[in-house]
């Protein structure tokens, strides 16, 4: 599987501090919206593999990485480049919408 699994405990090794993009999709298991959007982000981790890292990071068993960027709805999709949130992206979007935001990133 090419999406990561993010935790509080490993979300700055692996996301702030990454030398190359990364789409974080945070989500919850009881989300109808986030279980439609998953397919798109696998996809997209497949597609972009080695020049975007991909991962999830599940808001209720890490609560403290999603209060700290403020994630008040989800799906919220955040793309990360040098350590900072350069894109966030809201709800469930269509693939295209979520390419043409995450390729000029990459």
């Amino acid at each position: 599987m090419k999406v990561i699994q993010f935790t509080d405990a490993t979300f700055k090794g692996e996301v702030v501090d990454s030398n190359i993009p990364v789409l974080v999709d945070f989500w919850a298991t009881w989300c109808g919206p986030c279980k439609v959007i998953a397919p798109v982000v696998e996809e997209i981790a497949g597609e972009y593999e080695g020049k975007l890292k991909v991962g999830k990071l599940d808001v209720d068993a890490n609560q403290t990485v999603a209060m700290q960027y403020q994630i008040r709805s989800i799906p919220t999709l955040l793309v990360f480049k040098g350590g900072k949130v350069v894109e966030q992206i809201v709800g469930s979007v269509p693939k295209k919408n979520l390419v043409e935001k995450i390729t000029k990133y990459i």
